[in-house]
């Protein structure tokens, strides 16, 4: 898949969901209940112990047609070329490497690396960078987003950490790409309650969708 249309297409759903699963079976029931709820791009972090076997089972289960399956928590180059022989469509850090923009680059994998200065920000998007990865969310703000933007037009922002139901519209109104969303999205599948992961996927899928109009 080109990457041009990864990017399109996890922009155009304009939520990725954060997965931080105890095991493969629950990943893959969370990446389900995010599906039923029509989020296309899910972050598998490599905290989740075996997480390059659970993006390649979420891939064969799945496929490209129905979901996206993405690696976070990507600290260093090696990490990035696991995860994308896996089968990982996208790579998100909490923070930009240079190596790791390299290695995205020669495979040709959208790379979302954790930003938050302006000078962090354009040396991202020196290396090649199309979407820049707000982190820490919670650190910042729409107000943020805003000033940002000011003199980066054309950077492509996507704030993960500090997402809500009540904010994600925020966020997207002030100019945001996308929004990263965890445990606000997937915290009832510590339950085993997926029907409320699905509803709450609807409801910030609509949300974004809502402030767009």
């Amino acid at each position: 898949m080109f990457k041009s249309k990864i990017i399109e297409r996890l922009c155009d759903c304009g939520v990725v969901a954060v997965v931080r699963a105890s095991n493969e079976k629950e990943a893959i029931d969370i990446a389900d209940a995010c599906i039923k709820g029509g989020i296309v791009g899910i972050e598998v972090t490599f905290t989740v112990p075996g997480a390059d076997q659970v993006i390649r089972a979420l891939n064969a289960k799945f496929g490209d047609a129905k979901l996206l399956v993405g690696a976070g928590t990507v600290l260093d180059a090696v990490t990035a070329r696991v995860a994308i022989l896996a089968g990982s469509k996208f790579i998100v850090s909490p923070c930009f490497d240079k190596e790791v923009a390299e290695i995205c680059n020669i495979y040709q994998v959208p790379y979302m690396p954790g930003c938050y200065t302006i000078t962090e920000m354009v040396n991202a998007m020196k290396a090649g960078v199309d979407i820049l990865k707000v982190f820490p969310g919670s650190a910042a703000s729409p107000a943020y987003i805003k000033a940002v933007k000011g003199p980066l037009p054309q950077a492509n922002l996507m704030p993960t950490g500090g997402v809500s139901l009540d904010n994600c519209a925020e966020w997207i109104k002030a100019g945001c790409v996308a929004v990263g969303v965890g445990g606000e999205l997937t915290k009832p599948a510590k339950t085993g309650n997926f029907e409320e992961v699905t509803r709450l996927a609807q409801e910030f899928v609509a949300r974004v969708k809502k402030a767009r109009e």
